[in-house]
C-alpha cells in the first residue's frame, strides 16, 4: 500500500519578501536622516578627537567676525551673560558648547568660559573629528 502524502514541502526559501522590507527600511531611513537638522552655525571648528554629544545643551558660537550667537540668534557680547542667564534659570542639569570658529581670538572664547565659571554653569568645546 502506497500511504505517501501528495503535498511535499519545499525545502527552498524565498528571498523576494525580505528584499521588499529591507529596500523600505533603507527608503525610510535614508528619508527621516535627511530631517534632521541641528541647530547650530555652519563654522570651521578646530580639530580634535572626541564627540560633542548636544542633547539638552545650549549652543554658544563664535565666528571669524567675532559675532555671538545663542543657538542661531545672533546677541551681542554684553547681553550674553544675561541671556544666559534668563535661559539656564536655575537648571544646573545643561551645559553650554562653545563653538569658537578658527582663528577666533582665545580672548573671546575665555569671556564665555569666564561667564560660565562665574555662575557654575559646565562647558563643552565643540570642535572637528580628525
Amino acid at each position: 500500500m502506497n500511504l505517501r502524502g501528495r503535498n511535499k514541502v519545499s525545502p527552498e526559501f524565498n528571498m523576494s519578501s525580505m528584499t521588499d522590507i529591507v529596500f523600505l527600511l533603507l527608503i525610510f531611513f535614508m528619508l527621516t536622516s535627511t530631517m534632521v537638522t541641528t541647530n547650530a552655525l555652519d563654522l570651521v571648528l578646530p580639530k580634535a578627537k572626541g564627540k560633542t554629544d548636544s542633547n539638552k545643551n545650549i549652543a554658544v558660537s563664535i565666528d571669524k567676525d567675532l559675532q555671538f550667537y545663542i543657538d542661531k540668534e545672533k546677541i551681542s557680547e554684553t547681553d550674553l551673560e544675561p541671556k544666559l542667564l534668563s535661559i539656564f534659570g536655575s537648571d544646573k542639569t545643561k551645559a553650554i558648547i562653545l563653538r569658537a570658529e578658527e582663528g577666533v581670538p582665545i580672548e573671546k572664547a575665555v569671556s564665555v568660559l569666564d561667564i560660565a565659571n562665574r555662575n557654575q554653569i559646565k562647558v563643552v568645546l565643540a570642535v572637528r573629528p580628525k
